[in-house]
């Protein structure tokens, strides 16, 4: 009895792992003339199911009921978000195991309708903009000029980035290059494979992790921990997320900086 609660409680916590479309990086060699484009919130991808608010792992969210209510019975991808360079606080609030009212601070910023018919535009036009229910503004680029012109405007008010998509074509899901993200940094995944002691003012604590990187190449980062991280890192065999701009000489991610442990 005790091992099928357990499996109830478990069930409860996570669903099916949704299938999304996913973004590629963005390519100066790609035409993108009267595609579209929107700010790339810095938040946490969220699918709603008609019934719940699952993570990209599949992982259902602890949303309270009043969050929830206005959430239509069809399907929705989007990001919780608050604002701008302020996503560790966002990370705490979705991963808390109970609903909680700190959940009234965000937003599910809807940038795709799953089951609906027709291109980008019409897709998003059967979405009820709610308190807590936002439509992502799409753009229309008219020229080159004109993306970056908005891409340096988004990383000027600490934005993370632009999404570029074509927008004629109908929903699917998958990784393509007709849907782009453009950043002003790199960002990837490593494994943590051990710990380096701090020094100075880090004396004591966690100075830097050693990761192993894709290609098996073990590297050092430090920056972006912080104080909590360093007493408390993450385990090993963890994976973390950090961005780096661009490579050294020798191949090495130049200036890497940790930015949070994947779910």
């Amino acid at each position: 009895m005790k091992f099928f609660l357990l499996i109830l409680f478990v069930s409860s916590l996570f669903a099916l792992k949704p299938n999304l479309f996913l973004l590629n990086r963005y390519s100066d060699d790609i035409n993108v003339t009267n595609w579209y484009m929107s700010e790339k919130l810095d938040g946490v991808r969220a699918y709603w199911d008609g019934q719940k608010l699952i993570s990209r792992g599949g992982k259902v969210f602890a949303t309270p009921k009043f969050f929830t209510k206005d959430f239509p019975k069809f399907k929705l991808d989007g990001e919780l978000w608050d604002k701008r360079d302020n996503l560790s606080n966002i990370i705490s609030i979705v991963n808390q195991k109970k609903p909680h009212n700190g959940w009234s601070r965000l937003t599910y910023n809807i940038f795709e309708v799953p089951d609906s018919d027709g291109n980008l535009t019409k897709r998003l036009s059967v979405v009820k903009e709610s308190r807590y229910i936002k439509v992502i503004k799409q753009i229309q680029i008219k020229s080159k000029k004109d993306l970056d012109s908005f891409f340096k405007s988004v990383i000027k008010k600490k934005g993370e980035g632009v999404v570029v998509r074509n927008g004629y074509i109908v929903y699917y899901i998958g990784r393509t290059n007709d849907a782009l993200k453009m950043k002003n940094y790199i960002d990837d995944e490593c494994e943590v494979v051990g710990y380096n002691k701090g020094q100075g003012k880090n004396s004591g604590l966690v100075g830097s992790l050693s990761c192993r990187m894709k290609n098996m190449q073990v590297i050092k980062i430090g920056s972006g921990l912080s104080k909590k991280e360093r007493i408390t890192p993450p385990k090993i065999g963890a994976i973390i997320t950090f961005k780096y701009y661009g490579l050294t000489s020798k191949g090495n991610p130049r200036f890497p900086i940790f930015l949070r442990e994947r779910n």
